[in-house]
């Protein structure tokens, strides 16, 4: 890899950790080739990257950026998951490490936030950006229906009332 190459990593990495909303520093020794693809698929399904970088070049494309505190945690054979979605790579990370022993959780970042081991996985129990959406719409959408429901009842429950009468008059 010559200069450039190393400065175009760099700066890629340095877009990386200013962009995300969360990265998770982890060691993958061990691993083969098809559950690194499944770590990347699972990544790439939930919104988010996974990037294997030299220790030292993501040291260098920390400098200054708000995540700077992982960078005691680049050591070894380390890959980065990261996404815009502050919980949606710390939930995939997770998830594929109880599948896989050998990919171990060192920590991460969550903005200037450093995570240790249980902080990424306090992240990855929160609600994503998606599932928060979701809750929120139900939460608006519930009291119309309320008063959807107390509206027609009125209206149901005078046609009931006008089908009886109707029966009672019939019968006699």
């Amino acid at each position: 890899m010559d200069r450039a190459q190393k400065e175009k990593l760099v700066d890629e990495l340095g877009q990386i950790f200013e962009s995300s909303g969360v990265v998770v520093v982890a060691h993958y020794a061990g691993l083969t080739v098809a559950e690194m693809q499944d770590l990347r698929a699972r990544m790439r399904t939930a919104g988010g990257s996974v990037r294997v970088a030299k220790n030292r070049l993501a040291k260098i494309a920390l400098e200054g950026k708000p995540c700077a505190s992982i960078g005691s945690l680049l050591t070894g054979m380390t890959v980065l998951s990261y996404s815009e979605d502050p919980v949606a790579a710390a939930k995939v990370a997770e998830d594929f490490a109880k599948d896989n022993k050998k990919f171990l959780i060192l920590g991460g970042a969550m903005g200037e936030t450093a995570l240790d081991r249980a902080g990424v996985e306090a992240v990855s129990k929160m609600p994503s950006r998606d599932e928060l959406i979701a809750s929120i719409v139900g939460c608006i959408g519930a009291p119309a229906s309320n008063i959807a429901g107390a509206i027609g009842a009125p209206a149901s429950n005078i046609a009931s009332i006008l089908s009886t009468i109707e029966e009672r008059g019939e019968a006699a």
